[in-house]
């Protein structure tokens, strides 16, 4: 393809990547606003989080089978329409309870972007340039978190956090005429790949069969579930307990997306010489070290609130790495049924990320404890997974030179 097709591609993939998390973060500055005109409290708020993540983890597993099935395009064109019907919903939420459906009909539809984004990679780029596509991927993705909470922070301190949603539909729209304009159908419908149930789950247990996938699969998305509980209890962290206003809560939570990004782009000079496997666990240990200062730091009452936003930042940089290395790994064994690979890859990262978001909600206590014990927990268990991961692979390679 040309310079120009590229461009193009990756512009639009980012953007669809991009609908969900921009969903997450633009409406997140609304947390006190929403409260208070919906007669609830931010926890309970919190719930739409919550459900907004269950629904991309249902999603993606419905959606995966489907774009193998019927193509990438035509699921896109649908899970988009839904998508902007129910951010229109959300806008005219009576209730909290309201909203926390709706939210879990805008992630049903808000996650074929996820799905398709990470299968039309596999498609269409070679399988050596695929953790630097990830990276390339992720500094157009990046562009969201980075200015969605200052677009909400704005948007409800001059509108009101129904427009958030009315930005959202918006949004959704143009990435939807981008999606029909400009982007290749990648891999056409495939009528030897069957929607019955019980093929269905036999495709699913084929992916879950391969050993690289399960590995950097689960590993991925443990690391990844902790940037969940920091975006489900940053709010209350930083304009709760630090007094940050929505607006100054907008450009922290850009400055640790800006992380994110660094540490993805830096990923792409760090393949020079290194390995997306190497890198995964040599970066997961720095994780490890800057969530384990987080929770110490609350523990004790030591943390300011730059201080917490420095080390956050160590956080999500670090992530920036381990996310494309470990997507590109676990995606590397599939072709033909990179949809459903896809799908549980991406279910799995936000069924951890909804499971971590629940607890954030349900172990709060006014403090920062909940968010950071949260995050050094899985921060721990993706490198502990990790270190088994290979030694298991070390005892295995043993045995069979010891056999041969």
């Amino acid at each position: 393809m040309t310079k120009k097709q590229y461009r193009t591609i990756i512009l639009v993939l980012g953007a669809l990547a991009a609908v969900g998390p921009f969903a997450i973060d633009m409406y997140l500055p609304g947390f006190p606003a929403i409260a208070k005109d919906l007669k609830t409290d931010i926890a309970h708020v919190g719930l739409s989080l919550t459900s907004y993540f269950i629904g991309i983890a249902v999603g993606q597993l419905i959606y995966g089978p489907l774009i193998d099935r019927f193509g990438r395009k035509k699921p896109l064109i649908i899970g988009l329409s839904i998508f902007v019907l129910a951010s229109l919903g959300c806008a005219l939420a009576p209730s909290v309870e309201w909203l926390i459906g709706l939210r879990l009909l805008l992630a049903l539809g808000g996650c074929v972007g996820m799905v398709a984004s990470r299968a039309m990679v596999r498609d269409l780029f070679p399988l050596k340039d695929i953790p630097n596509v990830f990276s390339t991927l992720m500094l157009v993705m990046g562009v969201a978190p980075i200015i969605a909470p200052t677009i909400g922070g704005y948007v409800t301190a001059h509108l009101g956090w129904q427009y958030i949603f009315v930005v959202l539909a918006t949004i959704a729209a143009a990435v939807l005429f981008a999606v029909a304009r400009l982007l290749p159908e990648s891999r056409g419908a495939d009528a030897s790949i069957s929607l019955k149930p019980r093929f269905i789950l036999r495709d699913f247990s084929l992916v879950f069969r391969e050993r690289t996938f399960l590995t950097y699969a689960v590993s991925g998305s443990l690391a990844a579930a902790g940037m969940f509980a920091y975006i489900s209890g940053s709010p209350y962290v930083f304009m709760e307990h630090f007094g940050l206003t929505d607006t100054q809560y907008g450009i922290a939570f850009a400055m640790n997306a800006a992380g994110y990004i660094l540490g993805s782009q830096v990923n792409r000079l760090l393949l020079r010489r290194s390995t997306s496997k190497q890198l995964t666990l040599k970066i997961g240990f720095i994780q490890f070290v800057a969530a384990i200062a987080l929770v110490f730091g609350s523990v004790t009452g030591s943390l300011s609130a730059l201080g917490t936003l420095a080390l956050l930042f160590i956080f999500m940089f670090s992530l920036g790495i381990i996310n494309p290395n470990a997507s590109a790994l676990a995606m590397s064994p599939f072709t033909k049924n990179a949809g459903s690979a896809s799908a549980i890859l991406g279910s799995l990262q936000m069924g951890t990320g909804a499971l971590a978001s629940a607890l954030v909600s349900y172990l709060h206590n006014r403090t920062m404890v909940p968010m950071t014990g949260v995050m050094a927990t899985l921060a721990t268990l993706s490198l502990v997974f990790l270190l088994t991961a290979r030694r298991s692979a070390r005892k295995a390679v043993a045995t069979q030179l010891y056999d041969v």
